[in-house]
């Protein structure tokens, strides 16, 4: 079984980087693979991707041998098992409200004694069969991790006792929703709550000796994250990348004269 970098940059105390691609074609996640990112993360919480597609998806990303993160939606533990059988390494897990809900991530991700994952040996986790059982199921214990998110305020407020959890890696605060959900959806980052929400979920990881993960959108916010010791931060979006080069390829031909439709973004 393949071993996880981001787990790997843990033990190092080095921060592991990952990116976002939503898009369902597999040259995307081949090429970022290829580019060296330690983790790919597949969001199938808020966009279109079935299990058959995120297969196919996490194939790709096995070329280069970047970690794959993939992201249910809250309480699907029948396809959490499924995204791991495909050959995700970590597995994101939203709006989780208490100690409780993490502890029953926990046993849907890790085989026993750890958990109660059911086996089958036939999918690209083990792979395919290769493996003896006692090995796989040793390996994959050690090898997946588990990033659960706070998006309310008072999941954040318990992030001590659900970091606490044996079997959880990361907490990592759900920026827009947190927002959305503690009234100030403009403001976002930089806002007193978001930082004092950072603070506490930064303190819970430090004080359990467990790690913390965050959504970045520039360098600056990289900088604030890692200082404040996260070990794993999100930055870089295949959908923002296509939209930023489409929109400054359409400046330089405005530039030079040509005559365009008005843009809607």
């Amino acid at each position: 079984m393949r071993k996880s970098h981001v787990l790997g940059k843990l033990v190092k105390k080095q921060p592991a980087w990952c990116v976002s691609i939503s898009l369902s074609d597999f040259t995307i996640y081949e090429l970022a693979s290829l580019a060296g990112v330690d983790g790919i993360w597949i969001d199938l919480e808020h966009h279109g991707h079935s299990v058959e597609t995120a297969a196919q998806l996490m194939c790709a990303a096995r070329v280069g041998d970047a970690d794959i993160v993939a992201r249910p939606a809250k309480g699907e533990f029948m396809r959490m098992g499924r995204l791991l059988e495909l050959g995700a390494t970590g597995i994101m897990y939203p709006r989780c409200d208490d100690a409780a809900e993490a502890a029953e991530v926990v046993r849907w991700s890790k085989f026993a004694p750890l958990g109660v994952r059911g086996f089958d040996g036939s999918n690209p986790d083990m792979p395919y069969m290769a493996l003896e059982k006692s090995d796989y199921l040793r390996a994959a214990n050690e090898q997946t991790f588990i990033i659960i998110q706070l998006e309310h305020q008072s999941a954040v407020d318990q992030a001590e006792e659900i970091v606490a959890v044996e079997g959880v890696n990361f907490l990592m605060l759900g920026p827009g929703d947190f927002s959305i959900l503690s009234g100030f959806p403009e403001s976002g980052f930089g806002h007193p709550k978001f930082e004092a929400a950072i603070d506490a979920i930064s303190a819970a990881a430090r004080n359990t000796g467990k790690s913390w993960a965050a959504l970045a959108f520039s360098v600056e916010q990289i900088r604030y994250f890692v200082e404040r010791g996260a070990g794993l931060v999100f930055y870089g979006s295949a959908m923002r990348a296509i939209k930023d080069g489409i929109l400054e390829a359409r400046a330089t031909v405005l530039a030079e004269g040509f005559q365009l439709r008005p843009s809607s973004m």
